[in-house]
């Protein structure tokens, strides 16, 4: 999905959004803002963290919004939580991946004070983005958990969704070599699991099993892949000592 595909609506909920929120300014220079997001989105090497992931999570943030406090607030911070990005060999996929939620959050606050939002409801934009860093909101906090829960819904999807995420991530890290993203993978999802709870709204709670089966089900193709990996690495070092390789 890119920008000649985007949704026919999406410009204006952005719109509303931020008339939401407050801005004051004219409706063509919120158009204009939302249309840079969408650019933004779009750009070459997104094959995940692009218009389709925006699109979902703003999605999944109306199927979760009657939990929210400021749904105007959640579903800005969805627009801004992956616009800085960069899957470059310079960041580490198993760390942070390409996404840069500081930076993408200081650039939410910034442009939301352009179009009139007062300051107090742009630096709550910019703290839910940065609190999709560790997706370990406050329990209490409603918005923060509607956010974070419908930025990890896709690993509750149903199995054939869930396998063309893990084909588009892959895609997006195709520099990495397959070694070092199953080992990046690997550590990623043991995180995971090891967390209490994956979703944190009340809803949401409802994505919990779905995703710790998909999620399980992956680890143990990985851990599989990656014990391939190193039964081969063990073959190879005698043959390497015999030739004085």
């Amino acid at each position: 999905m890119g920008v000649h595909d985007a949704p026919q609506w999406l410009l204006s909920a952005f719109q509303r959004s931020a008339r939401g929120a407050g801005a004051t300014a004219p409706d063509e220079q919120i158009r204009d803002v939302g249309q840079v997001l969408v650019d933004r989105w779009s750009e070459p090497g997104r094959e995940f963290h692009n218009l389709k992931h925006l699109v979902d999570v703003l999605v999944r943030v109306d199927e979760l919004a009657e939990e929210t406090h400021e749904p105007d607030l959640v579903r800005l911070a969805a627009w801004y939580h992956g616009v800085v990005f960069d899957s470059a060999g310079s960041k580490s996929y198993a760390n942070k991946g390409g996404e840069d939620e500081a930076a993408s959050a200081g650039f939410a606050r910034s442009e939301l004070v352009g179009l009139g939002v007062p300051d107090e409801r742009a630096e709550r934009v910019h703290d839910l983005v940065v609190a999709l860093v560790r997706h370990s909101p406050d329990p209490n906090d409603f918005d923060c958990a509607v956010l974070c829960d419908a930025d990890l819904a896709m690993l509750a999807a149903e199995p054939q969704r869930y396998k063309a995420y893990l084909h588009d991530v892959r895609a997006e890290y195709a520099h990495l070599p397959v070694e070092d993203y199953v080992r990046a993978r690997i550590r990623i999802l043991k995180k995971l699991l090891a967390r209490p709870t994956l979703f944190s709204s009340p809803l949401g709670a409802a994505w919990e099993e779905p995703a710790r089966q998909n999620v399980s089900a992956e680890l143990q193709r990985l851990e599989k892949e990656q014990a391939k990996f190193e039964a081969q690495l063990a073959d190879e070092a005698p043959q390497q000592t015999a030739t004085g390789s």
